[in-house]
């Protein structure tokens, strides 16, 4: 037995002495304020340490002095109010000077007035994914916006056969770009239910709730690349609304804008073009496991009582407007969204060929492929 203690007491002191203990502490942040809170956290934490080195030491020192083999005859004694005084008066004063400092720095933190040179940036939490809208930003008469998706793929956490990726569940097809050493808002609010939005680099988490518009602000000193989640249990697959957020110099910002200005007129010239089924195919299917086969499944049965099968189903096979019109407009009712934000024209009709198209559809069905410019006359006619 004292052999098989002293063998776990070894390893012990193994572990401890080559952990990484920067893991074990709470992260210090990019952000002057994620560094304050750092600081704080510290101060806290060695107070506490003194606190406990002082009780303990008074507690094993009265065990020691007082024990029974050194006192054989029980001390008889009343209470000592000085005592009692003293040990509710320092606790107090020690908690008010621990206060100060904390309230200094909430105060801080929640100074959400616009500063000059910064950018606001709308976030919008869905079911199970995110939006952004920046401002400032225009992308002809529209601020730019976006929406960041999972794109872990399924087989990584539907199964345990498939090895998981270096940023598991944290890995978005659209990142949020911001400049460095620029005031950033946040303007956080839902479309649906209650989500999070945190992000543990920048000190930042505030709530996202439908019909209201919390705010958090910051700003990053070191470019990189940060990943962050949603918070609050918002559905079954809360855990796969991750949020990425990549720091970068104010050039390589402003070329970036450029890029989704440049990709927005292209947009133009592609509603136009003259599709092939294979091209939309390609397309609509990497969409659909992005933003539909967490729902509809990746062969397109659905979940029974949950989520219909596209697989078979009368409308998919053989009705092309109900099918463009329950994308835009969503099923009142169900957990079926609008997607007319969420996908642009040419996205819209890859995936509803796609479905058309697969699983047996086409043999089934009428094999009618929808192009962008379906999508565009849908706008036109009821948008």
């Amino acid at each position: 037995m004292k052999k098989e203690l002293g063998l776990i007491t070894l390893l012990s002191i193994s572990l401890f002495s080559s952990a990484d203990w920067l893991d074990v502490n709470m992260p210090m942040g990019v952000t002057d304020i994620s560094q304050d809170v750092f600081g704080l956290h510290m101060l806290m934490f060695w107070i506490m340490v003194a606190i406990g080195v002082v009780v303990f030491g008074v507690l094993f020192y009265a065990m020691w002095k007082y024990r029974r083999s050194n006192n054989k005859k029980p001390a008889k004694f009343e209470e000592n109010h000085k005592l009692e005084m003293a040990w509710t008066i320092v606790p107090t004063i020690i908690l008010v000077l621990m206060a100060l400092p904390a309230s200094s720095l909430l105060k801080k933190m929640y100074d959400h007035d616009a500063e000059e040179g910064g950018i606001d940036i709308q976030v919008i939490g869905w079911q199970w994914k995110w939006q952004y809208k920046y401002l400032d930003e225009k992308v002809g008469e529209k601020p730019l916006s976006f929406f960041s998706n999972l794109t872990t793929p399924a087989d990584q956490y539907e199964t345990n056969q498939a090895e998981k990726g270096a940023h598991y569940l944290l890995e978005v097809d659209e990142e949020v770009v911001v400049p460095i050493n620029t005031p950033i808002r946040f303007l956080i609010t839902s479309n649906d239910v209650i989500h999070s939005w945190y992000m543990s680099d920048f000190a930042v988490k505030q709530d996202a709730i439908p019909g209201f518009i919390n705010v958090a602000k910051t700003t990053i000193n070191v470019p990189g690349t940060y990943r962050g989640n949603c918070t609050e249990l918002c559905g079954e697959r809360h855990a796969y609304m991750p949020i990425v957020v990549r720091a970068v110099t104010e050039e390589e910002y402003q070329d970036w804008i450029q890029q989704k200005r440049d990709a927005a007129e292209q947009l133009a010239f592609l509603t136009e073009k003259e599709w092939t089924v294979d091209e939309l195919l390609s397309q609509g299917e990497e969409i659909y496991n992005t933003r539909c086969a967490a729902c509809h499944q990746i062969n397109g049965a659905g979940i029974p009582g949950f989520y219909p099968a596209l697989a078979g189903s009368a409308v998919v096979m053989n009705d092309k407007s109900a099918q463009i019109e329950i994308l835009m407009e969503g099923i009142r009712g169900s957990q079926m969204q609008s997607f007319a934000e969420q996908l642009n024209e040419v996205e819209m009709a890859s995936v509803i060929t796609f479905t058309r198209m697969s699983w047996n559809n086409d043999k089934n069905g009428d094999g009618t492929v929808v192009v962008p410019k379906d999508i565009v006359d849908y706008k036109n006619i009821n948008l």
